[in-house]
């Protein structure tokens, strides 16, 4: 199993340690409700240098993105962050990611975890225009500054004004006294805050400068288990839950990042799949009976027909209500629509609902 550069940080503060995507992480340190709440109302930090990070150079850096990604990556420009997702050749997800532009033929794209490997042979497949690709993941460092007080506990350790930052965007500069990181408005907690990466070298250095700088806000570090309850609270898709190697992205609701005003890999199905309609649909459910809701439970109708399966689900923090996503025939995908989670036998009232539950 490896460790991140604060692995042993993590352990000396009391986090209970799990094995994640082969890496050794911290699933929470005071208790997921709590974790949850300090980054709803504050700030909290995640380590998430579990993340892969490639970088892509050359002439021909963007047509490879073009040609491996969903999303329009044109679009972009310097200090630009893209939502996007790799579709493999049978219909599926080979990954969802993000793609950075530093400059016009400079990329960075960040990866899932549990996918480095695969998605680096997958884009090196089609990388026959002799793009230069390094795999930085071993060597970088990302924090996640998550909450409505993020910029606040922030900005004493660098000159960029996070504040003024737009959501989707990066600078590069001094951070806590350390050159060239990079910051990046993004997240997947749906409370705000930064994303940050840096040489593993900086690691201890940077979560100590945070911890200092966050105190007068209440800053407290944060384990994984939180930041599933929140993500979900949103409704953000969970690679290898909501989505996966057998999901099409417009099954899964990710129709916007799939744009067909260019070629891409399996683009041509998928844009037949989008004429004649899909034939299930990726939603949001909140439970009406008492019940929680767990990964591969199966959803019925009135009658007890299957209809489909539980992706992700939870009680949520938040809401103080139990919370799923799931795959569901496209009749059933309706909001409003009344369906059923079969939980240890029993048919459990839910209805669909739009994410983010967390309005």
């Amino acid at each position: 199993m490896k460790n991140t550069a604060l692995t042993d940080i993590h352990i000396k503060a009391g986090a209970k340690m799990v094995p994640f995507a082969g890496y050794n992480m911290p699933v929470q340190y005071a208790g997921i409700n709590a974790e949850h709440e300090t980054v709803r109302n504050g700030v909290g930090v995640f380590d998430v240098s579990h993340m892969g990070e490639f970088i892509l150079k050359g002439d021909q850096a963007l047509d490879l993105i073009q040609r491996v990604t969903s999303n329009d990556a044109s679009k972009l420009y310097d200090g630009k962050v893209q939502y996007s997702c790799l579709p493999n050749e049978t219909g599926g997800i080979v990954d969802d990611l993000l793609v950075y532009r530093i400059d016009e033929k400079t990329y960075m794209l960040v990866v899932n975890a549990s996918n480095i490997e695969k998605d680096w042979d997958w884009i090196s497949k089609y990388n026959t225009m002799g793009v230069d690709m390094k795999n930085i993941s071993d060597r970088t460092s990302l924090l996640a500054i998550q909450g409505p007080k993020a910029a606040e506990a922030l900005q004493s350790l660098t000159d960029i004004d996070l504040a003024s930052m737009e959501y989707y965007t990066f600078k590069k500069g001094k951070f806590a006294g350390i050159d060239n990181v990079l910051v990046s408005a993004t997240g997947y907690t749906g409370a705000g805050g930064f994303e940050i990466y840096f040489d593993n070298q900086n690691a201890e250095h940077i979560w100590n400068a945070i911890f200092k700088a966050g105190e007068p806000f209440g800053i407290k570090p944060i384990g994984l288990g939180a930041r599933d309850t929140l993500r979900l609270e949103m409704g953000f898709c969970l690679y290898g839950n909501d989505i996966d190697d057998t999901t099409s992205p417009l099954e899964a609701g990710l129709g916007w990042v799939t744009k067909f005003s260019k070629e891409f890999t399996n683009s041509a199905a998928l844009q037949q799949q989008k004429q004649e309609g899909v034939k299930r649909k990726l939603v949001g459910f909140e439970m009406i009976d008492r019940g929680i809701p767990r990964h591969d439970y199966e959803i019925v109708d009135a009658e007890g027909n299957s209809i489909g399966k539980v992706t992700s689900g939870t009680q949520s923090p938040s809401l103080q209500k139990a919370i799923g996503m799931g795959y569901v025939k496209t009749d059933f995908a309706k909001e409003g629509t009344e369906i059923f989670i079969n939980i240890r036998d029993n048919k459990i009232k839910a209805k669909i609902v739009k994410p983010p539950f967390n309005k």
